[in-house]
This record gives C-alpha cells, sequence and structure tokens, in this order.
C-alpha cells in the first residue's frame, strides 16, 4: 500500500522499488502520530483501527505497519486486546526527528523574531534591544 492520489492508501506491486518508499513512508506517517498523539494526550497506545481512522488509511495495512515497527523496535505491543501498541525509546526519537524534519517551517521562530533560546529572553537582559529586533527594546 501507498498513499495515493486522494490520500488513500493503494496497492503497490511486491518487491518493487516503490514497495520500498512505501514502507518509509509509513514508518514515518505512523512514528510522527504516534509522538504527537502520545504528546497532546491523545492517547499513549493505539490500535491499527484507531491508528487508521487518524491517518485515513486501510486498518489492514497499518496492523501490518504496526507489526514491522515492531520487529524493528520501533514499537511494542501492549499486553491487551485488541493489540495495542505504544512508542519504544527508539520509535520516540524517531518520531521526533521526523516531526520536527515535517513540521520545523511551523514551529521555529519566524524570520526576524528571537526564539526561546535568545539571550533577550532572559529576564537580566528586559531592558536590553534584542539584536534581531532592536526596535522592541522591552522596559525602554
Amino acid at each position: 500500500m501507498i498513499a495515493g492520489r486522494n490520500g488513500r492508501a493503494e496497492a503497490v506491486p511486491a518487491g518493487s522499488g516503490a514497495e520500498a518508499l512505501n514502507e518509509l513512508f509509513w514508518r514515518s506517517e505512523i512514528l510522527q502520530a504516534l509522538y504527537w498523539m502520545r504528546g497532546e494526550g491523545i492517547a499513549a497506545d493505539v490500535d491499527a483501527s484507531q491508528l487508521a481512522r487518524f491517518l485515513a488509511a486501510e486498518p489492514a495495512m497499518v496492523a501490518v505497519q504496526l507489526e514491522r515497527l515492531a520487529a524493528g523496535g520501533f514499537v511494542v505491543a501492549a499486553d491487551r486486546s485488541p493489540r495495542r501498541f505504544l512508542l519504544t525509546e527508539r520509535g520516540s526519537e524517531e518520531g521526533a526527528r521526523s516531526f520536527d524534519d515535517e513540521f520545523a517551517s511551523m514551529t521555529r521562530a519566524g524570520h526576524g523574531e528571537c526564539g526561546p533560546g535568545c539571550w533577550c529572553q532572559d529576564p537580566r537582559h528586559h531592558a536590553d534591544a534584542c539584536p534581531n529586533r532592536p526596535e522592541a527594546a522591552r522596559g525602554a
């Protein structure tokens, strides 16, 4: 299965290069989704049908991908029925990296804005102009 033009999963010929790309695509999508869902407090573990609804994919395909991710050490099956999966440390790190790569342009400071590590965020510099925005000196 690969993501088709309509965003739904479509069949991929076995043994093709498209199949390898498809595996990478779904690994990234699933790990990002699990990482985001856990971070937002939506779910710490999911079953294939719950995750399939979230990803707009076929539950059977998501179940296969979750099993592959479990075999690779990215997720582990919780001891419950229906079979539920949660991120391992490795899966969490990969999900975070992939999520950051995908959404970095939306989550970092914009041009001319300071990020959380900028020295001007330090209360000791409250009246000093920031080199990124000298016109916005606080306390002046």
